[in-house]
């Protein structure tokens, strides 16, 4: 199959966040075995008692060779775009593929499994693996399981395998990506009508709590101390939610909640951060709760293995993102960068899509690269 036949296959799965993903992860387990693949599941339940799944493929024997990263889930799609056709309905109009997930990332899946269908096992004189993870969109839960979990990712770091992660950078070799920090305040009162005196109002003990989030983000912005400039934006991007939930404006507000959402870059004292709000929650009397401390990506970009990455693409030079990927969770890789199909500026849109040209060279690279590194 090509890759536009399987990204038509894959989109055609409603696979967003809040749902099971176990349909498409079936469906990715099925095709992995019929291209010689062994494979590794890996399951769990999320918050709400949804199943997830992600699976590890390896074919071929022996070790090292090179690992794909991609995630079946995708965001949801309320807004979308089209009449004529639906989010999940693969369609192709003036030589894009659109649909939910089209860029994000299963185009990326289509061309690592078309890819895989063109050598046998018997060409590989080192395995090739491809991995595909649950929950990337929501906090990278399937990529944490997989790494903490996963044997054949074990056998991965042991033996110096070579990752790429599909993400969508326009073919360009990504060698680093900020990491996501999650942080949640909550204040507690009691709902009455505000004539009464029998009301408590949560969001005043989080008034001082927001104080001291707003200078922390006043403090990342203007202190190079805090900013790398690799990145474009250079810093951390604090930023501050709340929300007293209350409808009407003559209740006191039984909750506050205050988010702080976050992208620490290499260097970045993410664990002081962490330790200056939990400090001022615990004087303002807030409940306090770490969502998600996911690391930033980076290998040197100078390393032996971005300039093979940078030889196989014809690029000249390796560059950052400000987004993250399930690269976040794969650090133990020594080697890893994020190369897709695909921009990013398609993801997550109300009409998303990939071009048709890039599923074709997203397929041509990922061949090569299985070349050099499976069956050189």
């Amino acid at each position: 199959m090509t890759s536009l036949e399987y990204a038509r296959e894959l989109v055609a799965f409603d696979s967003i966040s809040l749902k099971s993903n176990v349909p498409v992860t079936d469906y990715v387990q099925e095709t992995l075995g019929r291209l010689d693949f062994e494979t590794e599941r890996l399951e769990y339940d999320d918050r709400n008692g949804v199943r997830k799944a992600s699976v590890v493929g390896k074919k071929g024997q022996g070790t090292g060779g090179m690992a794909y990263f991609g995630h079946t889930d995708v965001v949801p799609a309320d807004d979308w775009k089209f009449d004529a056709h639906g989010p999940f309905e693969p369609t192709e109009v003036d030589g894009r593929l659109y649909g939910r997930g089209s860029c994000d990332m299963k185009g990326s899946v289509a061309c690592a499994l078309a890819a895989a269908e063109r050598v046998s096992a018997g060409e590989l004189q080192r395995p090739l693996y491809i991995v595909c993870t649950a929950d990337e969109e929501v906090g990278y839960l399937g990529a944490e399981q997989v790494a903490s979990e996963s044997e054949l990712f074990r056998e991965m770091v042991e033996h110096g395998t070579k990752g790429i992660i599909g993400e969508p950078t326009l073919l360009e070799v990504v060698y680093a990506h900020k990491g996501v920090c999650g942080l949640v305040a909550t204040s507690h009162g009691r709902a009455a009508h505000s004539s009464t005196r029998e009301g408590i109002n949560a969001n005043l003990a989080m008034i001082p709590y927001l104080s001291e989030m707003k200078a922390i983000f006043e403090e990342t912005e203007s202190d190079p101390a805090w900013q790398n400039a690799e990145f474009d934006p250079p810093t951390i991007r604090w930023n501050v939610g709340i929300n007293d939930h209350t409808r009407a404006v003559n209740i006191t507000p039984p909750q506050s909640v205050c988010t702080v959402y976050f992208r620490p870059m290499p260097g970045t004292d993410v664990e002081g951060l962490i330790g200056r709000a939990r400090g001022k929650a615990e004087e303002c009397g807030l409940d306090f709760e770490v969502r998600i401390n996911a690391k930033p990506l980076y290998i040197e970009p100078g390393a032996p293995f971005v300039a093979e990455c940078l030889e196989l693409t014809g690029r000249e030079q390796a560059t950052t993102v400000s987004y993250g990927t399930d690269g976040a969770m794969l650090g133990a890789l020594e080697n890893l960068v994020v190369c897709g199909p695909g921009s990013i500026a398609q993801a997550h849109t109300h009409d998303e899509w990939i071009d048709l040209g890039e599923l074709e060279r997203g397929t041509e690279l990922y061949g090569r690269m299985i070349g050099r590194w499976c069956c050189a």
